[in-house]
């Protein structure tokens, strides 16, 4: 095993640049059910150099995630900002994967405050490899940022 893999503890955050942090929130909020646990404007000397931008401010706000994650949620305040295209095949593209109990719930739970399915007809169950028997979907939120929900199998209950 290699020296940095002693050094890595956990995830700390999974951070997503936005348009709009008030439109990032809506999103969310609803979906989760529960307000950000913290917003503010991040502005400190310290920021510039860590991201490379001279006298940046960030509107932020961190979101809680059920297990222990959290969401940073980042709208930086500088000129000459451009989308990224939001097709899952694009280089850099990145998607966030939540694992919940009921896959068809919560892709409609996730639809129902905007979220916009792949797949219209919700969740597909998977039929091959090591996830067989589980459900995975892919929703657009904001941003074009891709959500999967993902559905372990089910145990088989008669054994």
């Amino acid at each position: 095993m290699s020296e940095t893999a002693h050094t890595i503890e956990a995830v700390h955050h999974i951070g997503m640049t936005v348009a709009s942090l008030e439109t990032a929130l809506r999103f969310w909020e609803a979906f989760l059910g529960k307000p950000a646990r913290w917003t503010t404007v991040l502005d400190r000397p310290y920021l510039s150099r860590v991201v490379g931008y001279p006298n940046v401010a960030i509107s932020a706000a961190f979101i809680d995630l059920p297990g222990g994650g959290v969401i940073e949620l980042l709208d930086y305040q500088v000129a000459g900002r451009t989308a990224n295209a939001d097709a899952t095949a694009n280089p850099g593209n990145v998607h966030l994967c939540l694992k919940v109990a009921d896959a068809r719930s919560t892709w409609q739970r996730a639809v129902d405050c905007g979220a916009k399915p792949i797949s219209p007809d919700g969740p597909v169950a998977i039929d091959g490899g090591p996830n067989i028997g589980a459900q995975a979907a892919y929703l657009r939120i904001h941003d074009g940022i891709t959500l999967e929900l993902f559905q372990t199998p089910r145990k088989d209950r008669s054994a």
